[in-house]
């Protein structure tokens, strides 16, 4: 692999021989790699190893050099180390940050996820005012198909000449997504637009003036004069007559220029757009989306892990409600949830807020990312780093505060992403939650601070703040002084910069060694192996346990225990068979109720579930190797059968059913005994009974 920095005209103070050292490799120092010395680029990428050029500003470039350069075959790969660490006040400072960097893009791609497809047909449905909705089609009728929806100013007129087909009346309802949109609404005008030959003697004729230059009747103005009927003879487009009809169309793509949009979602489908500040891009988007795309398939999920619903009961349900894009529904007669992989948008938020790990962040997987933050913080930490404390930021608004804020710094008007400070990428940053974030401090972090901006969902920012508390409680619960994880929100650079300010300053206390476990796949065995190695390495005396912050099941700790109501519980063991986890278990042998703390979720399941009310959730996390034990919540004496004398059921189980079933009219006599008898003693005495009745008879 070759590495390719450069000091941008001997803007940024780079300590080259120091990098070399801490990536393993002799690194040439270069100030104008984009210009004047862009033929040791193309040098570079005429071999076959990887190229990592340490500049991003001039992507396109190198890019359009990669594709003239004779011989280039060379993989490249960019990576900022220009406004994330060059471009500051203590860029001296920054040396293991920017190795740190540089060493995480050396690291291979991950590898590829599952894409989804869509298609289009260009068939585009633009909704709003008439003229508004004409406009707008006469800029894309070349490329796309376009039909309008008159919706909104209902006077407001357009083309005299019929240039699209034009919908009208009460809009029910839009559904679906990119290639799949779907229409439904009620035609119940009295004019019929497939009819209309706009030729205006409607609206000449009507004396009240309800009938405008979109061609509708305004009901609510009309006096029922009739004359705009007598005038319509000929072509017969005006009924006042004709009942209501509902109807149906499909589209690939909508524009809507309504007032209100029809999607109030905070993340639309694809190919939904609307227009209100009227810029180019939008009509430029529109007209390239004809074809068929892909875009990566975000999650996985796993049924057998999902705590959502069990026996028609509902338990979590914390990804249905995070999702932003409404992606994510239940189906409480599958027992499960259904995510839509079209209107699924990346957030993530979905695997952050899942106790259980039923759905995961694929793109990239969790093995991927923590391998990119254990090559981060253990690169700066070899290159002499101290105090290392990640930023994790979405690749859109996040970068480029932060790019902003690096352009600032070098104009002194800021000082600057702080030394200890490393930036991190995300698709989105409410898709890695407390597994990774407790990761990186057991591998050296002292601090994760999350930055948000005006692009996140409310709802992240609720969950990601909930979660936070979590692993907060928990880093503190174990010993570790001071403040580690961080939820930030900024939209300004000087925002950006106070804040980091302060965060730099903190030394929060963190486990006196890193660890070097492997971040598994699934985000229960990831915590395992994060609270492990920080338990192995807490300072001090450690508590039984850890009380942690109550929720609503589902989506409150993902750790805890359950308390039984000895009094009130049957051991009808109705909460076994709903525990998805299996942290409930029976015994086949007694009656018990048995249960591994280190499997329970909080699901509430169980709580839902029990016909006696005798279970309660304790949000904890349990630090004794108990945790990972068997006990026994609930026991009692089993009932014997009064005619085998074998065990079935239990004492408590038995008498509540008889106490229940005593005044039932069945269950008088001869059948309140039977009861008490087993399964195959009751058969025996209902025939026997049956037998000596015939008897009797004859």
């Amino acid at each position: 692999m070759t590495t390719l920095i450069c000091d941008c005209n001997r803007t940024m103070p780079l300590a080259v021989d120091e990098l070399g050292r801490a990536l393993g490799e002799p690194l040439a120092p270069h100030s104008l790699l984009c210009r004047s010395q862009a033929g040791d680029f193309q040098q570079a990428i005429r071999g076959t190893d990887p190229v990592i050029v340490a500049c991003t500003q001039e992507t396109r470039l190198f890019g359009e050099l990669a594709r003239t350069t004779e011989g280039a075959i060379a993989p490249v790969r960019f990576v900022n180390i220009r406004e994330t660490g060059g471009w500051s006040r203590d860029a001296s400072q920054a040396m293991p940050k920017l190795a740190a960097l540089l060493a995480a893009a050396h690291l291979p791609d991950p590898d590829p996820v599952a894409t989804v497809t869509y298609r289009s047909a260009g068939r585009l449905l633009i909704i709003g005012p008439l003229d508004r909705a004409e406009q707008a089609a006469a800029l894309l009728d070349d490329v796309l198909e376009i039909t309008l929806f008159a919706h909104g100013q209902h006077h407001a007129g357009g083309s005299q000449v019929r240039q699209y087909p034009v919908l009208a009346g009460k809009l029910d309802h839009l559904d679906g997504r990119l290639g799949a949109f779907e229409l439904s609404w009620t035609q119940s005008n009295p004019i019929d637009l497939d009819l209309c030959t706009r030729c205006n003697a409607c609206v000449a004729a009507c004396p009240e003036g309800a009938i405008g230059l979109d061609y509708q009747v305004d009901l609510d103005r009309c006096s029922s004069h009739r004359s705009c009927t007598a005038s319509c003879t000929v072509a017969g487009a005006i009924d006042f007559q004709r009942p209501p009809r509902q109807l149906i169309e499909t589209f690939d793509l909508v524009l809507d220029l309504g007032t209100t949009p029809q999607f109030r979602r905070h993340a639309p489908p694809q190919g939904y757009f609307t227009w209100p500040d009227g810029a180019p891009s939008t009509l430029l988007t529109l007209r390239g989306m004809v074809g068929e795309f892909e875009k990566p398939k975000f999650f996985e999920y796993k049924q057998s892990l999902c705590t959502h619903s069990r026996n028609e009961t509902v338990g979590c349900r914390a990804c249905v409600d995070v999702c932003s894009a409404e992606a994510i529904r239940s189906d409480k007669h599958r027992q499960q949830i259904v995510v839509d992989p079209h209107l699924c948008v990346g957030c993530g938020a979905c695997t952050t807020v899942c106790p259980s790990g039923a759905i995961s962040y694929a793109y990239p997987r969790n093995p991927d990312q923590g391998l990119k933050l254990r090559t981060l913080l253990g690169t700066y930490a070899q290159a002499g780093g101290r105090d290392a404390t990640l930023l994790l930021h979405s690749q859109q608004g996040g970068q480029q505060l932060v790019e902003a804020l690096g352009r600032a710094a070098q104009l002194k008007q800021a000082q600057g992403v702080p030394a200890n400070v490393i930036p991190v990428p995300l698709w989105h940053t409410a898709g890695v939650g407390a597994d990774l974030w407790l990761s990186a401090v057991a591998f050296g972090a002292t601090q994760v601070v999350v930055l948000l901006t005006d692009e996140e969902a409310p709802q992240y920012k609720e969950a990601l703040r909930a979660q936070m508390d979590i692993a907060q409680s928990i880093l503190n619960g174990l010993g570790y002084r001071g403040q580690h994880l961080h939820l930030l929100y900024a939209t300004t650079p000087d925002a950006l910069d106070a804040a980091l300010k302060t965060v730099a300053s903190q030394r929060p206390q963190g486990p006196g060694q890193p660890a070097r476990f492997a971040v598994a796949p699934e985000k229960r065995a990831t915590l395992s192996l994060a609270l492990d190695h920080l338990i192995a390495l807490a300072p001090g005396p450690l508590p039984d346990a850890i009380d942690l912050p109550a929720g609503e099941p589902g989506s409150g700790a993902p750790f805890g225990a359950v308390a039984v109501n000895a009094d009130t519980c049957t051991l009808c063991m109705s909460c076994v068979s709903a525990c998805p986890a299996n942290a409930l278990q029976d015994n086949p042998q007694l009656p018990q109720l048995r249960f591994i703390e280190k499997n329970c979720v909080q699901c509430g399941l169980c709580e839902k579930t029990c016909p006696e009310d005798a279970i309660a959730l304790v949000p904890r996390l349990l630090l004794s190797e108990r945790r990972k034990e068997t006990v026994v919540l609930n026991e009692a004496q089993p009932f014997h059968c009064v005619r085998c004398n074998k065990p079935f059921g239990t004492q408590k189980g038995v008498e509540a059913m008889l106490h229940r079933l005593g005044g039932h009219a069945m269950f008088q006599g001869a059948g309140l005994e039977r009861l008490k008898m087993c399964g195959d003693c009751r058969v025996i005495d209902l025939y026997s009974s049956s037998d000596e009745a015939r008897i009797t008879d004859l």
